[in-house]
């Protein structure tokens, strides 16, 4: 018997399902009222609903202010709190909001990797981590959906810069691709099974992401199992037919017919079978009717309350990168405030994800309702330039002198970073670096607050107390930023990427953004902490990295088991106490290490981490668990995941480079097939399988008594000249037995080796 949506798929003529491949405008998917299939609304909202009104005014090209909505921070700092369980209430809330506004999709989370902290879209990406990206992102996801809201993760994949961004080739070697860049987006999609996908503008290896068949097709769909539809970045689409074969349901915005013509036209002409047209109008009705069929219309919520866990959201995603004792500050003290972003701050990022908040609480009027009786503030720099006005610093430096402490708001104005386009350095404007020199000189207890989207440099980082990255910390920020630094909580969050010291620093500093339409990720596997730990290049802040008001110990590390079988997992237990004199949250991250030299390897990668709340002097004992997923690497000639055999260092710390317990566990790894055997292949390669060695051995029996070379091959000396050739020969191909022999071995008795080699296989 057929399913509802195949009885309609049966009663469709072939424009109809065609039309229903592109959208109706800017926002909606196409409507068929003949059959009574509905149109649902879609809208961005990775930190808050940017949804447009409908009605005469209607804006076409999604360029118009949208209606109020709660605005969290973005992503960038959601990913500092290292907190699932904080991502799924704000998806709920994103999903409740969605529900009153009769929306049937939200646009997000942005899963892409940070490759460079210059790229212009970084406050919308969560990590330079894939497994706390995708972690992050699949909560997310669960929460909008358990509104019955569809979410649409994005930008798959590979969309690591603005600059030329809907015509760049991200050209990336396959083990880093799957190891890197789909890592971010795979646990997403198959724990948490967004309805949607959202394919990229840019080309992946010569190949448009809404045309990439192996992307779209081989790995989303037939390995990880998605079953929901995918959609086009807006104006993402090359060739229409050939990314509806290759996978791409949804093209939008809307195409005033034509694509849906050419899709008619590929038909009709044998060009596109029509099952294929079939299975993407399946796909796009079963969310399509989900997505009605779920809409609530007497749907509400609660804008305070909303309001208030923006708030909670806020300080747990702000890190406190810095303190010398300063913080936290107490109401008795003089306080300067300092800077225009307290009073006008930056609280989100710039381009297609802006919010039209329902309400913005700023800094200085939270500041002032904690200590309305001993606070000053001056301006200090202008926000929409970036030369110094003399009056305004002297004002600053007038209010920093006279008072006990200064708190200064600085950062990057959102003409520095947004959608469209990348930065081109990490500096702060000259205004506010003015500023900082000339504040910190006459007040040495400066807490300095950032507004910023990304890293930056901090050359003047020695000179002031603290810092707290605020990030952009969304309508409630300025309650938050009260709240930390007077103590009412303690700061908890945690970097999502590290900071460098130097541009010159960062891995892609030689490649990015490429050259003309090229990107090349010539640094491989080595993106953000993994460059900075495995090359011994110290960062200005780690990742990982955030300090706290309270202490946090750790101890009594035990393992489940000291190896690890081929059908097992690891338990890693230890003991997490507060030490300190204040209640607080630790977020505690484990790495592995990667001792067996089976292949090139970060020097260590993040494999779980959570994040506890503890009372003073509470101890908890914490439980990780890592499968046999977590040890292995993407093995591209036998295009499948293995595990290596070898000893791995479990890592257990604070931050990156903040290790507190260390552990080493022997892991039984998956069986090697042997190497393509011909005259070509290294011996070296076949030393690890015995049965190979051996008829190697045997073959040369007959005549490495009368070579030196072959005898040494054979391992039938222990001393430091045989072990010299012996690493020499690891690297020989087979045919070179016959050069080193002295005619005693030759072509015939190869072929004869190779004969036997290849019966292993």
């Amino acid at each position: 018997m057929n399913t509802p949506v195949e009885t309609l798929i049966a009663r469709m003529t072939l424009e109809e399902k065609a039309s229903l491949c592109s959208g109706a405008d800017f926002w909606h998917t196409k409507a068929v009222e003949r059959l009574d299939i509905p149109s649902i609304m879609m809208s961005d909202g990775p930190h808050g609903l940017r949804k447009q009104p409908n009605g005469p005014g209607e804006d076409h090209l999604g360029l118009l202010d949208s209606v109020p909505a709660t605005c969290f921070p973005t992503a960038a700092g959601l990913a500092s709190s290292w907190d699932p369980a904080l991502l799924r209430r704000l998806g709920e809330a994103l999903g409740q909001e969605a529900q009153a506004e009769g929306l049937g999709i939200v646009l997000g989370p942005g899963a892409n990797i940070k490759r460079s902290p210059l790229c212009g879209r970084n406050f919308e990406y969560f990590s330079e981590d894939p497994l706390l990206s995708s972690t992050l992102a699949a909560a997310h996801i669960e929460g909008v959906q358990s509104q019955g809201v569809g979410a649409s993760l994005k930008h798959f994949a590979a969309n690591n810069q603005e600059h030329r961004r809907m015509s760049v080739d991200a050209q990336i070697d396959e083990r880093t691709l799957r190891e890197i860049y789909l890592e971010s987006f795979e646990k997403a999609v198959r724990e948490a099974r967004p309805w949607t996908v959202m394919c990229a503008y840019n080309k992946v290896n010569g190949t448009y992401c809404a045309e990439h068949e192996k992307l779209l097709t081989e790995i989303l769909r037939d390995e990880w199992g998605f079953d929901g539809f995918v959609v086009s970045d807006w104006a993402a689409v090359n060739e229409r037919v050939a990314g509806l074969a290759a996978g791409l349901e949804l093209e939008m915005p809307a195409t005033d017919g034509d694509r849906d013509r050419l899709i008619v036209e590929a038909v009709r002409s044998g060009e596109l079978a029509e099952a294929v047209l079939d299975r993407a109008v399946h796909r796009l009705l079963t969310i399509i009717l989900r997505a009605h069929e779920a809409h609530r219309p007497q749907a509400s919520y609660d804008a305070e309350a909303h309001h208030q866990l923006a708030r909670e959201v806020a300080r747990e995603c702000m890190v406190l990168l810095q303190n010398d004792g300063t913080l936290p500050l107490v109401p008795t003290q003089r306080i300067a405030v300092i800077g225009e972003f307290a009073a006008k701050p930056r609280y989100q990022g710039g381009g297609s994800s802006h919010v039209n908040p329902t309400r913005v609480e700023t800094p200085l009027e939270a500041l002032r309702a904690t200590v309305p009786e001993s606070l000053s503030y001056a301006q200090g720099f202008a926000i929409a330039h970036d030369f110094s006005d003399a009056a305004l610093l002297e004002e600053a430096v007038a209010q920093a002198r006279g008072a006990d402490v200064v708190v200064l708001f600085i950062g990057l104005p959102e003409r520095y970073e947004s959608e469209g386009y990348d930065r081109s350095h990490l500096d702060l404007p000259a205004n506010q670096k003015a500023l900082i020199e000339a504040v910190s000189e006459v007040q040495p207890r400066t807490v300095v607050v950032l507004a910023n989207g990304a890293p930056i440099m901090m050359p003047w980082a020695s000179r002031v107390a603290a810092i707290l990255e605020g990030y952009l910390g969304g309508q409630a920020l300025g309650a938050a930023i009260a709240d930390l630094l007077f103590g009412a909580v303690s700061p908890s969050g945690k970097l999502a990427e590290t900071f460098p010291q130097r541009l010159e620093d960062t891995p892609s500093y030689l490649s990015f953004p490429g050259e003309g339409d090229v990107a090349r990720y010539s640094e491989g596997l080595f993106v953000g902490y993994r460059h900075y730990d495995s090359a011994g290049v110290a960062p200005l802040f780690p990742f990982g990295h955030g300090l706290s008001y309270t202490r946090f110990t750790y101890g009594e590390l035990s393992l489940s088991s000291e190896r690890l079988g081929r059908d097992e997992t690891l338990t890693i237990s230890f003991d997490l106490t507060n030490s300190g004199e204040r209640a607080g949250k630790e977020v505690v991250q484990l790495y592995l290490h990667d001792s067996s030299c089976t292949v090139p390897t970060p020097d260590q990668a993040l494999k779980a981490f959570t994040k506890l709340a503890l009372e003073p002097g509470e101890t908890h004992r914490v439980a990780l668990t890592l499968t046999r997923r977590d040890f292995a690497y993407y093995d591209v000639e036998q295009q499948r995941w293995c595990v290596p055999t070898g000893a791995f260092e479990i890592r257990i710390g604070a931050s990156s480079r903040d290790i507190r317990l260390t552990r080493s566990v022997e892991v039984e790894g998956d069986p090697r097939p042997l190497p393509t055997i011909d005259r070509n292949t290294l011996i070296g390669d076949l030393s690890d399988f015995p049965q190979a060695r051996e008829y190697i051995h045997e073959a040369l029996a007959p005549v490495a008594g009368d070579v030196p070379l072959l005898a040494a091959m054979q391992g039938s000396k222990e001393d430091e000249a045989s072990e010299m050739m012996t690493a020499m020969w690891r690297y020989s191909p087979l045919r070179a037995l016959i050069s080193f022999s002295g005619g005693s071995f030759n072509e015939v008795m190869l072929e004869q080796l190779l004969v036997r080699l290849k019966m292993l296989k």
